[in-house]
């Protein structure tokens, strides 16, 4: 299909690599490149180390509290997606009115435009996504510092060894293979963003959320154009499937 035109109507032609040419050089391709790199670079850098922080910190209480703080972690996945962001778009009203600009108010911070802004649309959505993601890979994370042998921990504390060090000369080389792997789903997750800024702004404001799967969704869903969405995702798909092999070299000659 990404070599045809065809919008389920007329008999579908073959164009070659028309649509391929078509996405390339359409403007709004570089800017939801960009935007996607960004999303994925805050999610990232917060994102993603927050539940390896939460896992660490819950294996170190006893484990009536780690379950119930694993509950706890867990229970914004069981929210759906979309009741979520209408919730969290309640929090974002940027009136003075929205309960995070109720709280700036108390501290006389005057209210922020939050999703309305070109600045701060795209941090407010990886706030909501680290939210309602987090208490999945916290459970992974407990599950294989559960994995990790009870002599080590007990050999380092002979030896002297504090919270600290144990959990950083013990704890993160044992669960290493998880985490790299947590990393790579955290970029592929990211590079395949929708849900949130479909819903929170549309790609807006200024098409500043505007993403790779949201263009694809112009191109598919309200142009009619079947043939450039395919060819998108198309390249989507191979551009993944490269970083995925590059990222498993790397680390595996990391690993050696």
């Amino acid at each position: 299909m990404s070599f045809q035109r065809n919008n389920y109507v007329a008999a579908p032609d073959w164009v070659g690599i028309d649509n391929f040419t078509y996405v390339l050089h359409d403007p709004l391709l570089g800017t939801a490149i960009l935007n996607t790199l960004y999303f994925a670079l805050l999610a990232i850098l917060f994102g993603f180390p927050l539940p390896l922080l939460m896992a660490v910190i819950f294996s170190t209480v006893t484990m009536r509290r780690r379950w119930l703080y694993s509950l706890l972690a867990y229970v914004p996945v069981i929210v759906p997606p979309v009741v979520a962001i209408l919730l969290w778009k309640v929090f974002y009203d940027p009136s003075s009115g929205g309960l995070f600009n109720s709280i700036l108010g108390m501290v006389g911070i005057p209210p922020q435009p939050w999703l309305n802004a070109v600045s701060s649309a795209m941090p407010s959505i990886v706030v909501e996504a680290t939210w309602a993601g987090a208490g999945t890979s916290v459970l992974i994370y407990l599950a294989a510092i559960a994995s990790v042998r009870p002599e080590l921990y007990e050999a380092a504390e002979l030896d002297g060894a504090g919270i600290g060090s144990r959990i950083w000369h013990i704890t993160i080389p044992s669960i290493r293979g998880i985490v790299m792997i947590m990393l790579l789903l955290q970029i592929i997750g990211a590079a395949q963003i929708f849900t949130e800024p479909f819903l929170f702004t549309g790609g807006g404001p200024q098409n500043a959320t505007t993403t790779i799967l949201l263009l694809l969704y112009k191109y598919a869903f309200l142009d009619g154009d079947y043939g450039a969405a395919t060819a998108l995702s198309v390249m989507l798909a191979v551009v993944l499937g490269l970083l995925s092999v590059g990222y498993f070299r790397l680390t595996r000659r990391w690993a050696d």
